[in-house]
């Protein structure tokens, strides 16, 4: 982590993201599209950025922003029906923290909002997956939620 420590990356704020965040957020988003080893068109990036700024089609973003003002991480939330409740779900389908950032309190002050928000909107549920090997994270996650025995398959 170098001399400074984790903790000089510990959010003053996480906020919902905002049209001027786009350069920032644009960074951290491909970092995450590295980190996952994947490539999404800019097309998608922008029409993304655009739904979760203006909470759209039940997007939400969060962003975690430093007391200097710089954005180090992000949370992509998405509120959706469920045939299993009246109320909607929240599902978090990105998370993540830049790699300075990494192991200081970043990545749970996310998952607090996320948990603030979906509660502020009623959800019965918070829900995310992840890769098996990103063992860092899933620590993390075994802290604050529960690991469920569902299997996931896509087409």
């Amino acid at each position: 982590m170098g001399a400074m420590g984790a903790d000089t990356y510990s959010p003053n704020t996480v906020r919902y993201m905002a049209g001027a965040d786009y350069a920032t957020w644009r960074e951290l988003w491909l970092s995450y599209q590295d980190f996952y080893r994947s490539e999404v068109s800019e097309e998608v990036t922008r029409r993304s950025f655009d739904h979760l700024v203006e909470q759209s089609d039940g997007m939400v973003g969060l962003v975690a922003e430093t007391d200097d003002g710089a954005l180090v991480g992000f949370a992509h939330l998405v509120f959706h029906p469920s045939t299993w409740s009246t109320s909607t779900y929240c599902y978090l389908e990105d998370l993540f923290v830049a790699q300075p950032a990494r192991g200081s309190t970043v990545a749970r002050q996310l998952i607090a909002a996320v948990y603030s928000e979906a509660d502020r909107r009623q959800a019965a549920r918070t829900y995310w997956e992840t890769q098996e090997y990103n063992g860092a994270a899933r620590s993390l996650y075994d802290t604050v939620a529960h690991k469920t025995s569902f299997v996931i398959y896509e087409r």
